[in-house]
């Protein structure tokens, strides 16, 4: 898939990528490229970083990779990319924990001829970084969506859903996610770019957990007091579900709660095979990191930019659902297959 992706990049740039118009970027042998990921406590990342890497032995690129202590920690993320400017950096490449707050130190970057692409999380604007390789998160939030409620079928009209969000941020790649799930169950959705605003009777209650199976647990926890008669849980990723299930199975009740997620990790495809997660949309992480340092190592050696997918604002690097119980009118994979795939 990253060969295919990568010669139609090779295409893109051949006829339309933008010739940079700030400083000369160092030749390619001499690159150093910056990989900025929120946390290195999800598996997410870590396939991140294996991508990058790669990707970078591949080019002959020095790559200088830093994460925050967690999902959110945003200080850390601002002496990155002050370490990458002041290392000269060819490109940084970042899953930004505070879309809006960095983009004055990003734009920083940029001034000094650095090419800032987003992974994942794309900033606010979309148009403060380079480029944006990404899920198509809204699109990932729909799939598993669709399949909540067509699994339930006419009892969807009375489902009592939760969903365990990323943090009070609520970054980009959050409320896409979220309000693509609710829109795909047939929730009206007030404010796209707004998470909890609906008023749907069938939506009860969020809460956020950081991304990671501790606070997928606790936010399931105080879910589940505030709201007993819960029966469907969306989760911001994989980890999260994994909390939520382990709480559920503290009182009973993993057996009559459908828990739907994001990711398609491998240790998250498993828990689909398992019965702990119903349906999951898979992304492509690794293939998003080392297609980042591709075109970093082209801007590199010939000052040109990575153009996004026809029609979108971001370069799309997929998304699949993951079921063992697939329903008419929507495409998925199996957990089986799902594990050949998963992160690759």
């Amino acid at each position: 898939m990253r060969n295919t992706i990568a010669l139609a990049l090779a295409s893109v740039a051949g006829a339309a990528l933008t010739t940079a118009l700030i400083a000369t970027p160092a030749a390619a042998q001499e690159t150093t490229a910056c990989l900025i990921t929120k946390t290195d406590a999800n598996p997410f990342f870590v396939k991140m970083r294996e991508g990058a890497e790669a990707a970078a032995a591949e080019h002959g690129i020095e790559l200088q990779s830093y994460a925050g202590r967690i999902d959110g920690d945003v200080d850390s993320q601002i002496q990155a990319i002050e370490s990458c400017i002041a290392a000269g950096a060819a490109g940084i490449l970042i899953t930004p924990s505070d879309s809006a707050g960095l983009v004055p130190l990003v734009q920083q970057a940029r001034d000094q001829g650095i090419l800032v692409i987003a992974l994942d999380t794309p900033f606010e604007p979309a148009d403060a970084a380079d480029a944006t390789f990404a899920t198509d998160n809204r699109l990932a939030g729909e799939l598993i969506g669709r399949w909540a409620a067509a699994q339930l079928g006419d009892a969807a009209a009375d489902a009592k859903i939760v969903s365990l969000d990323l943090n009070a941020m609520v970054p980009t790649v959050d409320y896409l996610r979220n309000q693509g799930f609710l829109a795909g169950f047939g929730i009206d959705v007030k404010d796209p770019d707004v998470i909890g605003d609906e008023d749907d009777p069938r939506y009860v209650g969020r809460d956020v957990t950081n991304g990671n199976e501790e606070g997928g647990r606790t936010a399931m926890e105080s879910l589940l007091q505030a709201h007993p008669d819960l029966n469907v849980v969306y989760t911001i990723n994989e980890p999260a579900a994994a909390g939520a299930y382990e709480a559920l199975r503290a009182v009973g009740r993993e057996g009559d709660v459908m828990i739907v997620s994001v990711d398609g990790g491998c240790p998250g495809v498993r828990n689909v095979e398992e019965g702990v997660i119903g349906a999951t949309s898979m992304q492509f992480p690794l293939l998003m990191a080392s297609l980042g340092i591709d075109a970093i190592a082209q801007y590199a050696a010939d000052g040109t930019l990575p153009e996004p997918s026809p029609g979108l604002d971001f370069f799309n690097t997929g998304v699949e659902l993951v079921t063992d119980e697939p329903v008419d009118g929507l495409e998925s994979m199996s957990a089986a297959e799902g594990l050949e795939r998963c992160w690759g």
